[in-house]
Order: structure tokens, then C-alpha cells, then sequence
């Protein structure tokens, strides 16, 4: 039996290098070799012990690799393919996902995010992929690991919320927090035909960064009041939609606040906590207001398609891969990305 250099979770506050066995391949599965990942604010939440998994779990789940052994049953692919794999991994076949949930494959919630959650996950040499057939995307030559990097999660996540948002041309747009999922949403606004797009963080790099990836105006929470200033720049209007990429009851409450009546919040955060709505900013429940989530779509066609948006030269995000580690330096990379320090948006992983 082969064993593979694996990061796994340990408990709370612990994530170490470790050793596990290379997964067997059954029917409908595929090997993949790991040649680059990815650490996501996710993965932080579960070091952090705020998302529960269960202790010697490998965890990641946004995976770029070659296709290393193909189980009975998965066909159209070819051993040494270069492919990525959505963070989300649908059956295909199951109600949610023939109802057009995918990300929600298997009736729970959640269930379709299985790498790093539920089965291990991809900050490995090697990763086993269920429903394969539904899953593997071939990467088109010309693109590099870290142009389609954040593909599986990050990408799809931000662009998610811009689409869930059902952003329409000419709309104003706020995107507040612009991590690696905010500058992603700020960037899936503009392709969506937001006209002006505000975006809200405390960095001033990251506001540098969103001016690169659509932002019209930028404001730095530090300096002034955000809620405030929207509701100035829209003559107290307020905006079509608000984006919320953050997490926290402050972003979302703010969101809420700069929303218009019949205007969208789409919530991209994942919630530790209790989260509770401001009866005021919620109009007491009588504003028309929608308010959506949304779980990074998954599947091969959404892969195929945001690496057609990166093949356009419509965004570049490889710009978002600040720092490069070994997969034997994963709890230095970890002690970085958790403390964001070094002005560390994402890292790139390879083994």
C-alpha cells in the first residue's frame, strides 16, 4: 500500500502534515495527483474548531491535478489529463441536483461540499473524486495551475453571489469585505452589467486589488462610515444589491442597511454564532426585500465555464496567489492565511 504526505485535522487549533494511505479507486471514482491547492477561509473556520469535522479528516477542497487512475465506469477521460474538480461535487443524479441544486446533492444541506467535510479533502499528494464522470473538467492547454486555482471555490463562489443577486445592467451594486470570494463577487458584478459597483474593506491593498477587478468607488471602513457613505453616493436610494463576503453580523447588518426596498442581499459568509436581523433595516419584515445564500456551484460544466471566462482574458485571478508553499510547509502556510499577515490573500499549494 502506497501512503501520501497529507494535511489533516487533528482538533481544534490543529491541522499537522501527516502520512494517510493513497485512496483506492471504485467504481465511478478518480485518482487525482495533486499539483496545486489551496487553503480557503473554510478550511480556517474548521482549523479553528467554528465548523465541525471529524478529527483525522485530510482536509481542502480546491483541487488542480493530473488524473492519475480512472475506476470502472468513467469514460471521456485519459490518464495524465490535466483537470480540475469543482469544490462542490453533485451526483448528478439525485433530486437536488436534477431540481437544479447541486450543491445541495443528497437532500442535506450542504451536502454536495464533500472534500474537506465529509471525505478527504485535497491538501494531499492524491484525491480520490466521486461521481467523476459529473466532476472532472480538463483543464485547456495554455492555462496555468494558479490561472484556474480558484476555479473550484473561490470563483464560483463570488461569482455565485453576484448571480444569485440577479444583478441587472445599470445596477448599483455594494460588495462588502474584498477577501479572495469579495474581489471574486466584485468582478462577477461587472461581467453581470453593474454599472457602479462600492466596495467596502479596511485594506487598502485589497480596495487597490477591487479597483483591478471592476470596483468603481472604494471605501475603507476606517475612515468613514460605510453605511453612511453608500446611502450619500445613492442619494439615500440605497443599493440594488448587496453583497456580503465576510461572515459576520456586521457586514450582513450593513449590507442590509444600504439595501433598497425590493433590492437583494446575497449572503456569500459562512456564520459562526447568531446572526439576527435589525427589525428596522429589515422595514419589519415589509420591505420586499430578498435575501439569498448561496453554496459554491459545482459540477463540470460550471468549471468548464468559469476557465472560459479566465481563457477570455474577462478577469485575471491568478493576481489573487500572494504566497507559494510546499505541501510540506502546510502549518506555516496555515499559521500565515489564519493570521493574515504578509498582506496574504490566497496561497498556492503545491505538493
Amino acid at each position: 500500500m502506497r501512503n501520501m504526505k497529507a494535511a489533516v485535522f487533528v482538533a481544534p487549533g490543529r491541522i499537522v502534515l501527516d502520512e494517510k494511505p493513497v485512496p483506492a479507486v471504485g467504481p465511478g471514482d478518480a485518482l487525482i495527483r495533486i499539483t496545486t491547492t489551496t487553503i480557503c477561509g473554510t478550511d480556517v473556520h474548521i482549523l479553528k474548531g467554528e465548523y465541525p469535522v471529524v478529527p483525522g479528516l485530510i482536509v481542502g477542497h480546491e483541487p488542480v491535478g493530473v488524473i492519475d487512475a480512472l475506476g470502472p465506469g468513467v469514460a471521456g477521460y485519459t490518464i495524465g489529463q490535466r483537470v480540475i474538480v469543482g469544490a462542490i461535487t453533485p451526483c448528478g443524479q439525485c433530486h437536488p441536483c436534477l431540481d437544479g441544486h447541486q450543491a445541495q446533492c443528497g437532500g442535506k444541506a450542504m451536502g454536495g461540499w464533500r472534500f474537506g467535510n465529509t471525505i478527504d479533502g485535497a491538501q494531499a499528494e492524491y484525491l480520490l473524486v466521486p461521481h467523476a464522470a459529473a466532476n472532472l473538467t480538463p483543464v485547456p492547454d495554455g492555462l496555468t495551475d494558479e490561472q484556474v486555482l480558484m476555479c473550484p471555490d473561490i470563483m464560483s463562489t463570488g461569482f455565485g453571489g453576484a448571480e444569485n443577486g440577479q444583478i441587472k445592467i445599470g445596477d448599483t451594486v455594494a460588495v462588502f469585505a474584498q477577501g479572495p470570494i469579495g474581489l471574486c463577487a466584485t468582478a462577477g458584478a461587472k461581467l453581470k452589467g453593474a454599472t457602479r459597483i462600492i466596495v467596502v474593506d479596511g485594506i487598502p491593498e485589497r480596495l487597490e486589488m477591487a479597483r483591478r477587478m471592476g470596483a468603481d468607488i472604494t471605501i475603507n471602513y476606517r475612515n468613514a462610515d460605510p453605511v453612511a457613505e453608500i446611502m450619500r453616493l445613492t442619494e439615500g436610494r440605497g443599493v440594488d444589491v448587496a453583497i456580503e463576503a465576510l461572515g459576520t453580523q456586521q457586514t450582513f447588518e450593513s449590507c442590509l442597511r444600504v439595501l433598497k426596498p425590493g433590492g437583494v442581499l446575497s449572503s456569500l459568509g459562512v456564520y459562526s454564532g447568531k446572526l439576527s436581523l435589525p427589525v428596522d433595516a429589515f422595514a419589519a419584515g415589509l420591505g420586499d426585500h430578498k435575501i439569498v445564500t448561496t453554496l459554491c456551484p459545482g459540477g463540470k460544466e460550471r468549471m468548464r465555464r468559469l476557465m472560459s471566462v479566465v481563457a477570455s482574458g474577462r478577469v485575471d485571478l491568478g493576481s489573487l496567489v500572494t504566497h507559494r508553499f510546499k505541501l510540506d510547509q502546510i502549518e506555516e502556510a496555515y499559521d500565515l492565511f489564519a493570521n493574515q499577515r504578509g498582506g496574504v490573500l490566497k496561497v498556492a499549494i503545491t505538493p
